[in-house]
């Protein structure tokens, strides 16, 4: 039997991110992404209208994170 992956194994930039920043997932009035990170300065990456899965739309938020990551340290 396999073993199950937990979510920091699964999404380790989203689990270092929402120590000092966060995540929303859903649809508010503000934006049309599915999903947003943000830190204390704001918006830092924002997801498409929609997604298939929320798997989808946590994988997408987990390479937006990497990105920013890779530019801004």
């Amino acid at each position: 039997m396999s073993r199950v992956e937990s979510f920091d194994e699964r999404y380790p930039n989203i689990a270092g991110w929402v120590r000092d920043g966060w995540i929303e997932i859903g649809r508010d009035e503000y934006s049309r992404s599915f999903v947003r990170v943000l830190d204390s300065g704001g918006l830092i990456w924002e997801g498409e209208e929609d997604y298939e899965t929320v798997d989808e739309a946590l994988s997408a938020a987990e390479a937006g994170i990497s990105v920013w990551l890779e530019v801004n340290g």
